[in-house]
């Protein structure tokens, strides 16, 4: 075996009665923790290399690695650090947009469709007229370069007529509407429903058709509780988490701030 790495060999105790496969998934998560791995996670060869430890050695550490959630790997794909999961706090009006910029990462979207459209069901859901003429914006909302959600979502035209003309690439929805209608929701609803992904929904998620998923409808309300948004999400299982405190006498719901 080859000597390997002496400051990466060093951090491993041979005399120790602790197994090597523990130290070294020991170092690793040390490392993981300071964010050595965020520009990539080195190989199997590489770290048997570095720690002069066996092929078991290394692939018992990273099996515990990704049983703690902490790295991704699978067939044909190379060892990377799992993201970070996007946390919804329950009981809030909440910004996909504000929460991804509050990880650090780039908040962009690729615009589907911004049109003019009659829809009945998302009408229904308003409060509207059937035929009553809707604003409706569709993305996919990218963290990073990485797919996280499908969102699709309505608006009355009397309203909202004014973000036709908004670049929605990298901006937030609910400042655009403030801006140009002079109101945004303050309240409504969600209901939130365990799925997997489609063939079509897969593609545009980055993600294998079954994977995971959660399914979001929304209706925000202005103070009056007049509906002015209807929203379908869907959401990534493996990069979304929902969030909730709780108390002695019962829950207490998280929010945060749009």
């Amino acid at each position: 075996m080859s000597r390997g790495n002496p400051s990466a060999s060093a951090a491993l105790d041979r005399s120790s009665g602790v197994p090597l496969w523990r130290q070294l998934h020991d170092e690793l998560l040390r490392r993981l923790g300071a964010g050595e791995f965020d520009a990539g996670f080195p190989g199997e060869v590489e770290l048997q290399r570095d720690y002069a430890v066996s092929r078991h050695t290394v692939r018992e550490a990273l099996r515990r690695l990704r049983e703690a959630g902490l790295l991704d790997s699978g067939r044909g794909r190379s060892t990377r650090v799992r993201a970070t999961a996007i946390e919804q706090p329950l009981g809030g009006l909440y910004s996909l947009f504000r929460q991804v910029e509050a990880l650090g990462l780039e908040q962009r979207s690729d615009v589907l469709a911004l049109e003019r459209t009659r829809d009945a069901a998302a009408a229904e859901q308003l409060g509207r007229g059937a035929d009553e003429e809707l604003v409706h914006l569709e993305r996919v909302r990218l963290a990073g370069d990485e797919p996280l959600a499908h969102d699709r979502v309505w608006l009355p035209a009397a309203l909202a007529a004014g973000l036709l003309d908004v670049d929605f690439t990298h901006a937030a929805l609910y400042d655009e509407l403030a801006r140009v209608a002079g109101t945004t929701p303050t309240g409504g609803w969600e209901r939130i429903t365990a799925v997997v992904a489609d063939e079509a929904e897969a593609r545009l998620l980055g993600v294998a058709p079954g994977a995971a998923c959660l399914a979001i409808d929304r209706v925000g309300q202005v103070e009056d509780g007049t509906p002015v948004e209807y929203r379908r999400s869907l959401v990534r299982g493996d990069r979304y988490a929902l969030l909730t405190s709780w108390t002695p006498r019962g829950y207490r719901l998280g929010a945060q701030d749009l």
